[in-house]
């Protein structure tokens, strides 16, 4: 069964599942992503909080183009707004604006040019291109409960739609106008049967084998890699036939 769920066979009351910070939380995260129909411009940003720290972690990917692509892995959590994340050169937020509704995802810092999106999976070391993100995210769908994972995280997903604007150094500002998105909040608590601190595992995306479209690879602490590929239906994981994402 695909990880996306139907949202009329498994919608999750609002209430049930609030889009805020869980403070008793030991890992939490909140993704957004989006993309043109044609699959030629693909966008995603990402912010998790570990205990003291946060993890940021964004990307513009075109066809055609170079990988813009930002991460800091040590930023100090604003225990006044854990949305908030500045770190050396870096400032983003994802700020809530209408509870399971709407959502600003903005940033302003230096992303890596990287000719070849493999790159990433390294050192991920390219020109620093100045880059800012003003993007507005509002629901189309009912929040879905994501399917129980290894990982013992709780969650949900909503469909939504991306209004706003991309600005690069040197290029015309991208516009977009209600284009395709989807967004994922998920947290975990507590210790694994093993006795190890939880975590969160990959994104409950489906795979495609050897997808020519945009890529949007990620290396985060750990070691762990998220491959990501844009499709017509929106981001997947890129796999070959003998590899599955990393747990």
């Amino acid at each position: 069964m695909s990880p996306i769920s139907d949202d009329h066979d498994h919608g999750v009351d609002s209430e049930e599942f609030d889009d805020g910070w869980h403070p008793s939380a030991d890992v939490e995260e909140w993704v957004f992503a989006a993309w043109t129909d044609d699959g030629t411009l693909g966008v995603i940003s990402g912010h998790r909080l570990t205990g003291r720290n946060a993890w940021y972690w964004a990307a513009l990917a075109r066809h055609g183009r170079p990988l813009l692509h930002i991460t800091d892995f040590d930023v100090p959590v604003r225990v006044a707004d854990p949305f908030i994340v500045k770190g050396e050169a870096m400032w983003a937020e994802h700020t809530r604006e209408v509870p399971m509704e709407q959502w600003t995802i903005g940033n302003e810092t230096y992303a890596a040019s990287l000719d070849d999106p493999e790159e990433a999976l390294g050192r991920g070391y390219g020109d620093p291109t100045p880059i800012a993100f003003d993007l507005e995210w509002y629901a189309t769908g009912a929040p879905v409960a994501l399917e129980p994972a290894p990982d013992m995280s709780t969650g949900y997903q909503q469909r939504g739609v991306v209004h706003g604007a991309i600005e690069i150094l040197g290029e015309p500002k991208t516009e977009l106008s209600e284009v395709p998105a989807r967004r994922w909040h998920r947290w975990a608590s507590g210790s694994r049967p093993d006795g190890s601190s939880v975590g969160l595992g990959p994104l409950p995306l489906s795979e495609v084998v050897a997808h020519a479209g945009v890529r949007a690879p990620f290396r985060f602490p750990g070691g762990n890699t998220s491959d990501l590929v844009l499709t017509s239906t929106g981001w997947c994981y890129r796999s070959s036939r003998s590899s599955a994402p990393p747990q």
